[in-house]
């Protein structure tokens, strides 16, 4: 029989960086205040949580990179939101933004995980920040609980 390896949900003891956009930033409050609150009910203390704030969801990545290169941060979750205009511009952002956090994760071997919304107009995006759809936020916290648990037992 195969081993299988199941993270936690306790955040006890992990330290986490949220790093938010400040562009479209009523709605990313909203995601960051949804993640803050799954973190601290799965007990998380407050000395272990930092927001940081940058302009927009194209400057995540970096820093992202910055907080999980310091060695401060069992994991570090990126929040922004993109809402289309009349150009194919926020889509651009988004897939840039992706892929920059995906790379920040590999390079340094810390979780980042990514929490930017990419929507075609601000009923979607209120729709994922606490609306119908739930909180993104929220999802994002738990899915970093569970990879800074997994972080600690996994073999690297």
């Amino acid at each position: 029989m195969a081993v299988e390896v199941r993270p936690g949900t306790d955040a006890t003891g992990h330290r986490y960086c949220l790093v938010a956009a400040r562009y479209n930033e009523a709605f990313v409050r909203r995601l960051v205040d949804a993640a803050l609150e799954v973190l601290r009910a799965r007990g998380a203390a407050e000395p272990d949580l930092e927001v940081m704030w940058v302009p927009g969801s194209f400057e995540l990545p970096l820093a992202c990179r910055w907080a999980a290169a310091s060695g401060r941060f069992d994991a570090v979750l990126a929040f922004g939101v993109l809402i289309r205009g009349e150009t194919e511009h926020f889509r651009l952002v988004a897939e840039a933004s992706a892929r920059g956090l995906m790379d920040a994760g590999l390079a340094t071997g810390v979780p980042v995980l990514d929490g930017v919304l990419a929507v075609h107009d601000a009923a979607q995006a209120e729709a994922r920040a606490g609306g119908v759809v739930g909180n993104r936020g929220a999802e994002v916290a738990l899915a970093a609980v569970q990879m800074a648990s997994l972080r600690r037992i996994a073999p690297r």
